[in-house]
């Protein structure tokens, strides 16, 4: 059977790259938007909006899940596109030619971060395109390491890691072993990066959205066993295709009275910071989660 999901994966991602990085990701976001609210997944997006915005009506609700099934559709059909969608010049990040760009103030806060001769730790969330935070750290000369979840399936496992390997620097899987290999990469000076924005449920509770959930707090724990800065990434879908990309200036963490890292308080403002970009650009989250469980 394993074989068989594999061969699918594999003719799906000839036909990505035969329909072209434009063409793709607009068919990817028609058929997003036509059969995801089939789904039981659109009823977890639809109670996930109206509880977090419980002021929208009832057609913004369904504006923001259309949005969302449009984003996910979209990225999904850009993932074997990468390397062509990424057309940022390091040169000048903010041409208006480019597809994606980054304002001044990320293009130096990236070119410190290269400089300093420090590590860093880095939390993103699953909006946009939530890859190319990663792309943009590698391709901008950082030493970056970004923990991504593996596939079960082996071989659709090895070829999704010959996409990405190439563009992203170190990839760290997710498991039993991530901590310790996150934790030698910052000790070695890298920058290491990680979505988190879903449940994780031997996390701290904390309040987001307006309502309490489990949190990860692995990169909290890191931040207090490492004197490194924290910051946050994100890519933002503009009008005409264009995607900007942030980075956050340094994001001071919480500290007990004792001075160390408060871990449940540090893992709640790296999340309120993704509550205000989601707030911002609700239809770019990934609402079809079980956040709240």
């Amino acid at each position: 059977m394993e074989w068989l999901v594999a061969g699918l994966v594999r003719f799906v991602f000839w036909l990505l790259r035969l329909l072209g990085p434009n063409t793709a990701p607009r068919i990817g976001a028609a058929v997003a938007r036509a059969l995801g609210p089939l789904t039981p997944a659109h009823r977890i997006a639809m109670d996930n909006i109206r509880a977090s915005f419980p002021e929208a009506d009832t057609t913004w609700h369904r504006d923001v899940a259309r949005q969302a099934w449009d984003n996910l559709g979209r990225t999904a059909c850009e993932y074997v596109h990468l390397q062509t969608l990424w057309d940022l010049d390091p040169e000048n990040p903010q041409r208006p030619d480019r597809r994606v760009f980054c304002t001044p103030e990320t293009e130096q806060r990236f070119k410190d971060l290269a400089d300093d001769g420090r590590g860093a730790l880095i939390f993103a969330a699953h909006l946009a395109n939530w890859e190319l935070p990663a792309v943009a750290a590698h391709a901008l000369g950082l030493p970056a390491a970004v923990l991504y979840r593996t596939p079960n399936n082996k071989a659709v496992a090895a070829d999704i890691l010959a996409l990405r390997e190439p563009m992203m620097g170190t990839l760290i899987p997710a498991g039993l072993m991530a901590p310790t290999r996150m934790a030698k990469a910052v000790g070695a000076g890298m920058h290491v990066g990680m979505l988190v924005d879903q449940r994780f449920g031997r996390g701290p509770r904390i309040t987001f959205l307006g309502r309490e959930c489990a949190a990860n707090p692995l990169l909290a724990n890191l931040a207090g066993r490492f004197d490194v800065p924290v910051h946050g990434t994100r890519a933002v879908r503009l009008p005409g295709g264009r995607i900007r990309l942030d980075l956050t200036e340094e994001i001071i963490m919480p500290r007990t009275e004792e001075g160390t890292v408060d871990v449940p308080a540090a893992t709640a403002v790296m999340n309120a910071v993704i509550e205000g970009w989601v707030r911002e650009h609700p239809g770019q989250w990934l609402w079809m989660h079980r956040r709240w469980r």
